[in-house]
């Protein structure tokens, strides 16, 4: 029986790869010499530091770009608030992985009002779908495609 997974998933290689184009970026720039301003990857989430909010503001651009020259989706991407102390400025972006339950609802019943003969299951942070016709998988992915969600979604494992 035909089937495949929807995931969202992120290449974490590239995303470390982006964040280190956008620091080498960030030390080449002339506004930016000696202000010790930086992007630091730990895990699941990017800070933005610099001495002003306004370099905030212009390291945020960079990092995007970085990131989408990577082939990182920028809906991945959940921009956190700015915090200024004196004397500092911090950002974090969290990078969102996996689907949430509430997602993954929304996802299968969108499948199920669709009327198109296949089945869709929740299977922890992923979604498994099958159907007796490769076409109707097909139709799924494209109507899931045209939807928009929140969050990158990956078609994978499609197996015949």
């Amino acid at each position: 029986m035909p089937s495949f997974d929807i995931k969202s998933e992120l290449n974490a290689h590239e995303v470390t790869n982006g964040v280190d184009q956008a620091n080498r970026v960030i030390e080449n720039r002339f506004d930016f010499k000696g202000t010790g301003a930086r992007f630091d990857l730990s895990e699941g989430k990017v800070t933005l530091s610099s001495q002003e909010e306004f370099q905030l503001h212009q390291m945020l651009p960079i990092l995007k770009e970085s990131l989408a020259k990577r082939g990182v989706d920028l809906k991945s991407l959940k921009i956190e608030s700015i915090e200024v102390s004196t004397g500092s400025a911090k950002q974090e972006i969290l990078l969102k992985e996996g689907i949430d339950q509430e997602i993954a609802k929304k996802i299968t019943q969108m499948i199920k009002s669709s009327k198109v003969k296949v089945q869709a299951s929740v299977q922890g942070d992923s979604i498994r779908v099958n159907g007796k016709k490769r076409d109707d998988l097909q139709q799924v992915i494209e109507m899931l495609k045209e939807a928009s969600f929140d969050l990158p979604l990956q078609f994978e494992n499609f197996r015949d």
